[in-house]
This record gives structure tokens, sequence and C-alpha cells, in this order.
């Protein structure tokens, strides 16, 4: 044996082999490792964009998904990278495609040919339409819930009053409201305003995917303290001292409003004030103060001017007020001195003007539009007066939204009479006709 190794072709042989073996032994090594390295493996990337190409300034397309999940499948090292990367994209191109329905397919760019793709979903229904832009006005709303006990809406108003919509067509179409909501913490007793986003719904007031101009509007909401306008009724009280007669009982002060619960206020059409007379011994002009009925807790004015006439009789024991007396004038000669007279034409009618087309109106306040004029002027005058020559209106040209409004009567008059109304306002129940 030891022989055996001293010979050189022994030794070569054995180095030889020993080689041959390290080899094979490193190349599968490298082989082993090159297969795991090229070997086919799987991912799923979730949530991958997905872009559209079609005439954004004439169409709408609806039906293509933002994000669709992807599945690759194919050499673990093209799979790796392509999943840190992100470099491809998915897109849908629709620029050849007529309007209406059509199905079509997802489509990738930039991905490797030795990877095998599977899209969720892989083709989508979509829909081309029109693309058009109307103009809407827009409804003001506020919870009333939030106002505090005894204030309502007198009114709200919307800056600027209608906006731009765009959108598909059948979607325009399919438009039934366009509102802003105010609102505000519990306990609303002051009129206020702010900006509010606008929201576009349908007929089931779900909210529907169009671009408005502008997307938000200011609202303004007028509140006060619920109040109702009454007549005052003067009442004789007491008996008047002897030899004092009581011609009339008159006031200025023809109404008074009343702030307090709707439901104190509603059964209230009058406000009966009496006057007591016991004391009275002349003419002349006395403070009254007015009565808080049960529920009321305001009333505009705490008192009121009464003028009170009256007549003194021969035998009264009360001596007449001292008077300065000034000379008489001269009678002007063939001079007729008329004596002013008043008289009250009932039911006159208040003409609508400038109301817009889209808009129509029902008497609130006055009922029926009508309104009493009380006119004072020379007898000749009152004797040649009608109804029709009294031309009283209202302007509502500037009316823009619906809900209850009010507006100042105004009124064109004859020469040479003094006038006063039953009615200073008028208010209109204002809706789409």
């Amino acid at each position: 044996m030891d022989n055996l190794f001293d010979r050189p072709w022994f030794l070569r042989f054995t180095a030889l082999a020993l080689a041959v073996f390290f080899f094979f032994t490193v190349q599968a090594e490298e082989e082993n490792k090159s297969s795991m390295m090229i070997g086919d493996t799987l991912d799923i990337l979730r949530d991958v964009p997905v872009e559209v190409y079609y005439d954004t300034e004439n169409l709408v397309v609806t039906g293509v998904p933002e994000t669709v999940n992807m599945k690759i499948e194919g050499p673990a090292n093209i799979v790796q990278s392509t999943k840190l990367l992100r470099d491809f994209s998915l897109k849908v191109d629709l620029r050849d495609r007529t309007i209406g329905e059509h199905k079509v397919q997802i489509q990738t760019e930039n991905l490797s040919d030795k990877l095998k793709v599977t899209l969720d979903p892989a083709t989508v229904d979509v829909k081309i339409e029109e693309k058009i832009t109307q103009s809407f006005r827009v409804d003001p709303e506020l919870n009333e819930r939030l106002l505090a006990e005894d204030y309502n809406v007198v009114k709200m108003e919307v800056e600027p009053s209608s906006i731009e919509v765009t959108g598909a067509k059948s979607v325009i179409e399919s438009i039934s409201f366009v509102k802003v909501s105010a609102t505000k913490e519990k306990g609303i007793d002051k009129s206020f305003e702010q900006k509010a986003r606008v929201r576009v719904l349908d007929r089931e007031l779900n909210k529907l995917n169009v671009t408005m101009s502008p997307e938000e509007v200011t609202v303004k909401v007028q509140i006060e303290q619920n109040h109702k306008e009454v007549p005052i009724v003067l009442k004789q009280k007491g008996t008047p001292a002897d030899g004092i007669t009581i011609n009339s009982i008159t006031s200025d002060a023809k109404e008074v409003k009343l702030y307090g619960p709707r439901a104190a206020l509603e059964p209230i059409k009058e406000l009966a004030v009496n006057v007591d007379v016991a004391d009275i011994k002349e003419s002349g002009t006395y403070e009254v103060t007015l009565p808080k009925p049960k529920g009321v807790k305001n009333v505009s004015s705490e008192k009121i001017k009464v003028t009170i006439n009256v007549t003194k009789d021969a035998n009264s024991d009360e001596s007449p007020p001292e008077a300065s007396v000034e000379p008489e004038a001269e009678p002007e000669t063939e001079t007729t001195v008329q004596m002013k007279v008043t008289k009250k034409f009932s039911n006159v009618p208040i003409e609508i003007r400038g109301l817009q087309q889209q808009y129509k109106s029902t008497f609130s306040k006055p009922l029926n539009g009508l309104v009493d004029v009380t006119v004072t002027a020379d007898q000749d005058v009152i004797n040649s007066l009608k109804t029709s020559d009294f031309n009283l209106f209202i302007d509502t040209s500037k009316v823009n939204a619906e809900g209850e409004q009010t507006f100042p009567i105004q009124a064109e008059m004859p020469d040479a009479i003094a006038w006063k109304l039953s009615d200073e306002e008028v208010t209109l129940e204002i809706v789409l006709a």
C-alpha cells in the first residue's frame, strides 16, 4: 500500500477524482440555489387603481371600479419586484367607444410577459353618457327642533340662490332636491348666517355623483320670537261722573303684537282694553296700560294713548277749564269751509306684481288679500271716492325661493286725502307653480 501511494500516476488519478467530485457537488448546490430563485410563485396585489381614458369634456363614464384586485403568478424574483415597484398600470380605454352601454376588458400595461395575471374583475359593464350642465335653485332647511322655546324661523335665504350642476344626462334628469342645511347647537334664539355644503339628491334622497359650482353657499336664517298681531278693542269701563257724557274713546294704536307659545297665541283674536271713565272730567288724551293675556310672555307696547271726547252738562258743578279766547278772523267772502270727515272703505284688494312665472302664491295674511282703508278728507271728496280709486299692491319681483315671505303694502292714492291701512304688510306663501 505504501508503494502504491508513492507512485505518481496514482496520486494524479486521486487528485483528478477529488476535483471532479467537488466540481459536481458545487454545481449541484448552485443549481439548487438558482431553482429556488427562478421557481414559480403566486401573490395577490389588492386595490390596484384603474385608469379610464375617454372624452372628459363631453362625456361621463360610469361602471368602472376605482380599484381591482390582481393575482400574479410567475418566477419569484419577477413577482417580488413587480409587487415592490408597482411600475405597471391598469386601464380601460374608451376613446373609440360610442355613447351607450359596453362590456370592456381591463387592460394591463408594462407587466412582464413571464407573469400570469388574473384580475378581479377582469371585465366591467360601463355606460357612456352625454355630460350636461344645468342650473338648480338651492332650497335651505333647518331642523326646527334646534330652535329655542317660543322661537320660529321667519325667513331663510341662500346666496347664491342657484348653482350649476354637471353630470351624466340621466343623473341630472333624476335630480329631485338640491338642498343646503343650516345647523347650530340646540337653543337657537338669534338670526345667523353660515356657509354649508350643497347636497344633490334623487327622489329617494340618495346622494348623486355630480359636480357642483359652487359646492358651498351662504345660508341666512332670520329667527324671531313667536308672535301674533291682533287688533286692539277699546271697551268703556265704569260709570262717568254726574254731568259727564262720554262721546267717544279712540286711539291711534290699532294693533299690538303678542309674544309667547303658539298654543297660547292661537285662540287670541283681539286684545280687549278696558278704559275706566269713572274719573274722566274733560276731553283729553290719557295713557292706558295694556293687559297681558294668559300664557302671553310679552306685549309689544306696555301702554297706549287713548283720546276721550266728553260733553259736560250745563248743570254740571264742574268748573270749565280755563281757556284763552282769540278774536275770530273775519270770514273771507264767498268761501265755504268744509269739515273733514272720516270714512272706512272695506275689503280693498291687494294686487301682486312682478311674481316670476315659475312661482304661485296664496295670501296667508290678510286672508284673501283684502284690507280696510280709512280715509280722511273733505266731505265732497269722500262722497266721490269708491273702492276702485285705491290701488294697493306688493312688489314680488325679487322672490327667488319658496316659503312664507312678507312684503310691505304700497299704494297709489287719490290726491287731497289722508289714509291709513288696516294692515301695513302682507304675508304670502310662495310655492313652485
